[in-house]
């Protein structure tokens, strides 16, 4: 089956599954998702699977990225904060969707590798990457209006210096929960009284970890 083909069949099946955004369904469309594959999976790049790209961490099944980018409800005018680079799948749907992305990854060697796919590749240049704690936010960049965060927070409530780097009407997307088994996916809207949950449906993340792995702090 051709490469066209397999792209069609996975995006017939992100519709039956319940992604109806056609902004989203357009942007998973134009992102080549086998860029972002380790080689040994190349054939294995429009299943709806997630697959590993190296230091413990994942690329998420487009169904996931698909749901995830539905509900943060983003438009052309938004600054979006993204937590979890990864490959740099997500930052580019993201990309063709929103004014500007501003991504931070914790593996310098995973968000090296992302931007030179992002920039030289597929050149999107509306965003901005850094090798930094996610769980910290980017202070200077605040407020956002949207934010995703793509590995599992632990705790009962999203990290506080995420939720401060909210604005007003600002949603958060982030899976929640202390056990693989026990994830879900949880939307927060922050109003001027504070925050309301909303949750989605269940999940598997890596979890949300916070500093830099001592190798790549030592070796950057």
């Amino acid at each position: 089956m051709s490469t066209d083909a397999r792209k069609i069949r996975l995006l017939m099946h992100l519709r039956r599954s319940g992604v109806s955004d056609h902004r989203v369904l357009g942007a998973i469309e134009r992102i080549p998702r086998d860029v972002f594959v380790p080689k040994q999976f190349l054939d294995r790049a429009y299943e709806d699977i997630a697959l590993p790209i190296g230091r413990g961490q994942t690329i998420s099944q487009p169904l996931v990225v698909a749901l995830m980018t539905q509900a943060l409800s983003v438009n052309d005018l938004h600054k979006v904060l993204e937590i979890g680079t990864g490959s740099g799948y997500q930052a580019s749907v993201l990309a063709k969707l929103c004014r500007r992305v501003y991504t931070i990854e914790r593996h310098k060697s995973l968000l090296d590798l992302a931007q030179k796919r992002m920039l030289e590749e597929l050149h999107i240049y509306n965003f901005t990457a850094l090798a930094a704690d996610g769980m910290k936010g980017w202070p200077e960049q605040a407020p956002f209006e949207r934010i995703i965060v793509t590995a599992a927070n632990r705790g009962k409530e999203p990290p506080a210096a995420l939720v401060d780097q909210m604005a007003v009407g600002g949603i958060m997307v982030i899976p929640m929960g202390d056990e693989k088994r026990n994830q879900r996916i949880v939307r927060f809207t922050r109003t001027e009284d504070g925050l309301e949950r909303e949750e989605l449906w269940p999940v598997r993340f890596v979890p949300l970890l916070p500093d830099m792995p001592e190798d790549e702090v030592a070796g950057a």
